[in-house]
């Protein structure tokens, strides 16, 4: 049967997640953490949570921090993703960072949310840090994606979509024009 635990991982990793890095500006620098465990919560206030092990570097500086910063990394960021989560490789070349009043951000990635603490949750051996959007951007870039213990990329080759010969997508007229609505802008 094998460990419960590490059979509870693999269920978990069964789920297929994007790739962020969260980033703290601190006394010393820039620390930054490769965190799968990432995901929206809220649109009106706008609300994003990370989840922290408890024990991490991370979640000291998050703990009391002004501001932060979650990258969500690009599919060319494999090697980025690698050295946040503590495994550079040899050859890596030095990170390059677009600071601006926002705080630090990964250059290049597919986007990027700056947070200010909005609240902290006991989640069992991690915390679950809620961050209050007050600025984002994007690029026009595939991301990164995670799925079964390895880094994947998407099929986006034309022709290639969830609704292709199905009659229900946007491009066969199924979804109503109402559907607009669904779409909030953050203008708050």
């Amino acid at each position: 049967m094998g460990d419960p635990q590490r059979r509870f991982r693999d269920c978990l990793g069964r789920f297929a997640t994007g790739v962020t890095v969260v980033t703290v500006a601190h006394d010393a620098g820039v620390h930054g953490a490769t965190v799968g465990s990432f995901t929206s919560v809220s649109l009106d206030p706008p609300l994003v949570m990370v989840s922290l092990d408890r024990r991490s570097r991370m979640c000291d500086l998050l703990t009391g921090a002004p501001s932060f910063g979650v990258n969500i990394l690009a599919a060319h960021q494999e090697d980025l993703a690698l050295r946040f989560a503590g495994r550079p490789r040899p050859a890596d070349a030095p990170v390059s960072w677009e600071h601006d009043a926002a705080g630090p951000r990964l250059a290049g990635a597919a986007a990027h949310l700056d947070c200010v603490p909005w609240a902290a949750y006991d989640g069992g051996d991690h915390v679950l840090h809620v961050g209050r959007v007050r600025g984002f951007s994007t690029r026009d870039a595939e991301p990164l994606v995670f799925h079964g213990g390895a880094f994947r990329l998407l099929d986006t080759a034309p022709g290639h979509h969830v609704w292709a010969g199905t009659l229900d997508g946007p491009a066969d007229g199924a979804w109503s024009s109402g559907t607009a609505a669904l779409h909030i802008p953050l203008g708050h």
